[in-house]
């Protein structure tokens, strides 16, 4: 009898033993089912999530959210707003950008050549920007359409007859209408802007000849036709600073005395 208890609790204390061993080794292997249930219910929300388009957890919201503004400022920002004026307004938007770089390029000019005591032409400014709004602006718009619909494509034979156009037709016209503009607001008589052409224009169309077919190059060949305004207007930058300090010099000597 004594033998028969002392057997069962040796078996009882066996298999208390292998139990709280067998709890030490693993932990969760009672609570396996009611972990998993967390774990799917996740997997399904995420897989609605996507399915909806919903984020399912804040941080997938910062990261969407991110994206989105990102995308909003690169459409709401300056370019973006600029690009879309030059669709829905081009003549003014074009116009308005060559008077300011009219204006940049004149109030440039007068600081390379003046005196430190000296103050702005503030009135020859204000023709400067006159010239590229009412002028420049518009002329720039219609040419660059014009050269688009005859020569529509922009390979580089195409390329090198718009700059051919421009060296031969357009350049010379615009040269000849800034001088005789510009002088013709300073008061000056038909004999004064006659002789001021005979002795400007020829070093101007030259000095030109070395300077726009580049430009003319890369604004045809790797640029839309709405944009190629801004791109000849920001090469015209360094250009009109020089055209500006041409066209307000002295009347010749011949002529002023």
């Amino acid at each position: 009898m004594s033998g028969a208890l002392f057997r069962n609790a040796a078996a009882n204390t066996a298999r208390l033993i292998r139990r709280s061993a067998a709890a030490e080794t693993y932990p969760f292997a009672k609570t396996g089912l009611a972990q998993s249930r967390p774990y799917f219910r996740s997997r399904q929300l995420l897989g609605r999530a996507k399915e909806t388009g919903v984020s399912p957890s804040p941080s997938l919201g910062v990261c969407s959210s991110s994206t989105s503004s990102s995308a909003s400022i690169s459409k709401v920002g300056f370019v973006g707003w600029y690009l879309g004026m030059v669709k829905s307004r081009p003549v003014l938007t074009k116009s308005v950008t060559s008077s300011l770089i009219y204006i940049a390029a004149d109030l440039s000019s007068q600081t390379i050549a003046k005196k430190s005591s000296e103050s702005y032409d503030l009135v020859r400014t204000a023709r400067m920007g006159g010239y590229g709004l009412f002028v420049l602006g518009p002329t720039l718009h219609y040419w660059f359409n014009f050269m688009s619909r005859l020569f529509p494509t922009r390979d580089l034979i195409t390329t090198f007859k718009k700059m051919a156009m421009g060296q031969a037709i357009y350049g010379p016209t615009m040269t000849v209408i800034f001088f005789s503009l510009n002088a013709s607001l300073q008061g000056e008589s038909g004999s004064d802007i006659l002789a001021r052409l005979k002795r400007d224009l020829l070093p101007a169309l030259f000095n030109g000849v070395m300077y726009w077919p580049v430009c003319d190059f890369i604004t045809f060949r790797f640029f839309p036709v709405h944009l190629q305004p801004l791109v000849s207007n920001s090469f015209s930058y360094v250009w009109t600073i020089y055209m500006t300090y041409m066209a307000n010099r002295k009347k010749p000597d011949v002529i002023s005395s």
